[in-house]
């Protein structure tokens, strides 16, 4: 399960290791938090070499690599380490900010566990997160609501074949598409985000999030009736689902004479918000 943590607003790219039941971390982000360098590869790549010269091979053995997304979008292989390693990581780099992170390391940790525990606790710190952004509870509940019809269906992807990263975002994008006539990296053209680190959903209005729903829950039914096997019968499927989800869009707008596509994007709404309090 990929993730991204923020410590002190800053992005750690993380996965959680269902077996090993804990959290690996990007080492690279963790060297930027830090240093502060604006070279944390060559800081890291320095860094190894001085602990291999120090005589620390288990350490080094005990760094594995992931293909994380970087900020352009594409994913490549990255150095990540475990909560233990990345402790004693930590000792190497002279930072005021090692003692926080450590504790930081271990509340994430501790946290996860709470969580596996009681479900209830991930959703509960997840409306903390984007109440804290500002967003409405209305809105909450409509993007956790998303993000629970989104989990069915790659439920269901996973056990019908379909491979993780490339597959998944194909079918992602031809439900979009089918949607609402774009795929979502022209959906970020559209709505004018910065970088491809954002997420989109995060910048959808409350009938923008409705329909996503309705596209990738009505996916997963025909998924499940027709019984899927493989990328190419669950593509069909996409098309099916996200077709359903168009067709009503498309009558709401005629409906209304509004579209639902809207080029309104959170980072927008938040500056209006500044701007009105100035």
């Amino acid at each position: 399960m990929s993730n991204i943590k923020l410590f002190e607003s800053k992005k750690i790219r993380s996965v959680w290791n269902e077996k090993e039941q804990k959290w690996y971390f990007s080492v690279i982000d963790i060297i930027s938090v830090l240093t502060e360098s604006n070279r944390p590869r060559k800081y890291w790549s320095d860094l190894k070499k001085k602990l291999l010269k120090e005589g620390y091979e288990q350490l080094s053995e005990k760094i594995g690599q992931l293909k994380l997304e970087a900020e352009d979008g594409k994913k490549y292989m990255t150095d990540i380490a475990d909560t233990e390693t990345l402790m004693r990581l930590i000792q190497s780099i002279p930072s005021p900010k090692a003692e926080p992170f450590k504790r930081w390391l271990a509340k994430v940790g501790y946290e996860r566990l709470e969580e596996i525990e009681n479900p209830e606790l991930a959703s509960k710190r997840i409306r903390e997160i984007y109440r804290a952004k500002g967003y409405s509870d209305e809105w909450i509940e409509k993007r956790l609501r998303g993000i629970a019809v989104r989990d069915e269906l790659t439920n269901e992807w996973k056990k019908r074949g379909v491979k993780e990263q490339i597959e998944f975002a194909i079918l992602t994008s031809e439900i979009s598409k089918a949607t609402f006539g774009l795929t979502p990296s022209e959906y970020k053209v559209v709505k004018n985000l910065p970088g491809k680190g954002e997420n989109l959903r995060d910048h959808m209005t409350d009938l923008e999030l409705i329909f996503s729903m309705l596209g990738e829950a009505s996916t997963t039914e025909i998924t499940k009736k027709t019984d899927t096997k493989g990328f190419d019968q669950n593509k069909t499927a996409a098309k099916k689902g996200g077709k359903i989800a168009g067709d009503a869009r498309e009558a709401l707008e005629k409906e209304t004479g509004k579209k639902v596509v809207s080029n309104e994007n959170y980072l927008q709404l938040t500056e209006k918000k500044k701007r009105k309090l100035k």
